[in-house]
């Protein structure tokens, strides 16, 4: 059961790619009607969608398509290759599992342990945070916020034994939440709290990413969807859907919990935030997570303040992501803007390199979207600056072609380096150096896993101060960051 609010959206387009054929795509190509398009729910009349845009939809609607038709191969090809590489480590790497399969003492690996690693943790196995960071440092919260947004993607036993025997906090729980649309429980968040004192009270709300081979994960990211939220702007429909829109109604500001109802993201956990602001009024919150868990992590508080959640807002210490895709037109955009200054929140939002997905979907004249917050950007070496957009804004810009395939060789050769630069912590194995390769030929992709993001927060260096967001001051100096 849901209480609406007194608006309800009447301008959005939500595709069903599972409802019609191919005659029905053909239709939604050839006509502007695209109401009458069985893939399609949007009001009648409403919409005049132009060549482009229906291009755009009709590919949106392909790869979802694709997508699902992959699905289970693509999902047992993930759980082989990470149940092959905990296989192998957990054995003692090639002579280990040798000695150990001639022995018949093989180590099999248990997908709910504490010990096994998701494929993006072999990538990047730092579970703990940076031994130089204090509380109140001018980076604590993006260092933290980052290792967060990296352990999100591992399962809850990891989590939990990561969060209360290596971080030595109190872990609040990790959540399946349910996407109404997909049917199924395909966003993942967990939350900690770290009580320093009565007057240092900070829980982390981490919203996991897009795995490698989640074929649900990536529906998320290509559905083209989009929703207008009243007197707030357009939002990306996939991201809506995955952090708890309701169908027929869309974000009313209370639903009621039932046992038979699965719980949705937003309103799960705004509603455990809003215990724990009860218990402790000086209490404060951040927000994470890494690509698709940060455009998650951006839309948590456009809904809080669309439904006026005034306490929370204030209680809002910051939004941190790292390599966030756009989620929303210049109008969410300037609507966000004017809430960060009016609660004073720190939006800070990190891109690194060339990475392929802060610069998708495309801001241009046909999908018309917008990032906003605070930009933080690093290059190849670390040096970040505050920047109003990272630098080819556009991913598929034929200009800067060579420059990213350039930029994706010097990284490999970084690789080789690092460890000698800064220390055994910052090693790239094998498999991390495999997708670096693949870098070489898809430049952006190598430069979207977590690592680089955490080498930004622990040796990366920062021309200014992150502005405050109440003043929009920012103080000229070289912060080094290691």
């Amino acid at each position: 059961m849901v209480v609406p609010l007194e608006e309800s959206s009447q301008d959005f387009v939500v595709l069903k790619p599972h409802d019609g054929g191919i005659i029905d795509l053909l239709r939604l190509l050839l006509f502007r009607d695209i109401e009458k398009s069985k893939f399609v729910d949007c009001p009648e009349g409403i919409y005049d969608a132009h060549f482009k845009r229906r291009w755009l939809i009709f590919l949106s609607i392909i790869v979802q398509k694709i997508l699902n038709s992959v699905k289970k191969p693509l999902a047992w090809f993930g759980m082989a290759l990470e149940m092959w590489l905990n296989l192998y480590s957990d054995n003692g790497n090639s002579l280990g599992l040798l000695m150990n399969i001639l022995k018949w003492k093989v180590v099999i690996p248990d997908p709910k342990s504490a010990r096994y690693r998701s494929n993006t943790a072999f990538m990047d196995n730092r579970i703990q945070l940076d031994k130089n960071l204090i509380y109140g440092d001018h980076r604590y919260y993006a260092a933290f916020s980052v290792m967060a947004a990296k352990l999100a993607y591992e399962n809850a036993a990891f989590v939990e034994e990561t969060v209360k025997d290596h971080w030595k906090m109190e872990f609040s729980g990790f959540y399946d939440y349910w996407n109404e649309y997909q049917e199924l429980a395909t966003t993942q968040a967990f939350m900690l709290r770290d009580k320093i004192s009565d007057d240092i009270d900070l829980t982390v709300v981490s919203f996991r990413g897009t795995e490698m081979f989640d074929s649900d994960a990536w529906s998320t990211d290509f559905d083209l969807s989009w929703y207008e939220i009243p007197n707030v702007g357009k939002v990306h429909g996939g991201f809506m859907k995955a952090l708890g829109l309701q169908k027929d109604h869309g974000w009313p500001k209370e639903i009621l919990h039932t046992t038979s109802r699965p719980e949705v993201a937003y309103y799960s956990i705004r509603d455990k935030l809003r215990e724990i602001i009860r218990e402790n009024k000086k209490a404060k919150f951040i927000v994470t997570g890494h690509s698709l868990g940060g455009a998650l992590a951006a839309l948590f508080p456009v809904i809080l303040a669309y439904h006026g959640e005034t306490e929370l807002l204030h209680s809002l210490e910051g939004v941190y992501t790292f390599g966030q895709p756009r989620v929303g037109d210049d109008t969410l955009a300037e609507f966000m803007e004017e809430q960060i200054h009016l609660h004073n929140v720190k939006f800070a939002r990190y891109v690194y390199g060339h990475d392929m997905v802060p610069r998708l979907p495309y801001d241009d004249k046909t999908l018309m979207l917008k990032h906003f917050g605070t930009c933080v950007y690093y290059d190849r070496f670390y040096k970040g600056k505050i920047v109003k957009e990272e630098p080819n804004k556009n991913y598929f810009e034929m200009k800067w072609f060579i420059p990213k395939i350039t930029n994706s060789f010097m990284e490999m050769v970084r690789s080789f380096r690092l460890r000698h630069q800064y220390g055994q912590e910052y090693d790239e194995g094998w498999f991390l150096l495999m997708f670096r390769t693949i870098g070489l030929a898809i430049p952006g992709i190598s430069a979207h896993m977590p690592q680089d993001y955490v080498n930004c927060t622990r040796v990366g260096s920062l021309e200014t101060l992150l502005p405050d967001a109440s003043t929009g001051s920012r103080p000229s100096q070289i912060i080094s960051l290691n």
